[in-house]
């Protein structure tokens, strides 16, 4: 059985800037962070998706979080 390596939100957004930022390209900078290049792109994809605010956490958000993640969503569809 194998485990599944766990990243940080820091590695995460720092390897996004990678690409995003310092203009790598996204195999290139996979294979020099030791990841695979469709990791590194499900990350810019969930970022890009969640406008920056991806990789929180656990997952798990106070009230008021949950409520600004609802308005901006409402905001992004008006």
């Amino acid at each position: 059985m194998t485990t599944r390596k766990k990243y940080s939100k820091e590695f995460k957004l720092d390897a996004i800037s990678l690409v995003l930022d310092q203009g790598y390209s996204q195999t290139d900078a996979a294979r020099s962070l030791g990841i695979t290049p469709n990791m590194l792109g499900r990350w810019i994809r969930e970022h890009r998706r969640d406008d920056g605010q991806a990789f929180r956490g656990n997952g798990k958000l106070t009230p008021e979080q949950e409520e600004i993640r609802r308005l901006k969503a409402q905001v992004k569809r008006l």
